[in-house]
């Protein structure tokens, strides 16, 4: 990869400050141009359209686990009545 400020150079456009901050998805130098401008914001909205599908797929298979626990919490309770009402028939044919 060309360092930004050759690859501005080469293409005729103003070069960003020498010794300015690093080149960070969130930083900018005082000598950006609007190219470069233009550039990071369709970077940024791909990013957060990119978060908002996955943000959707989360809410998705949250839901999709919150009812399978509660099919999940439903079973055992199921379990346990059936496992007391079998406990409690034992208990009266041995006449414990």
């Amino acid at each position: 990869p060309v360092p930004a400020a050759a690859a501005a150079a080469a293409a005729g456009e103003e070069s960003p400050v020498e010794g300015g901050p690093p080149d960070h998805s969130y930083s900018l130098s005082s000598g950006t141009t609007s190219e470069e401008l233009l550039r990071k914001l369709n970077e940024q909205r791909d990013i957060i359209a990119l978060l908002e599908v996955k943000m959707k797929e989360m809410k998705g298979s949250i839901r999709r686990l919150r009812l399978a626990e509660a099919q999940l919490r439903e079973e055992i309770r199921e379990k346990d009545r059936l496992l007391h009402a079998a406990s409690a028939g034992t208990r009266k044919r041995h006449g414990l």
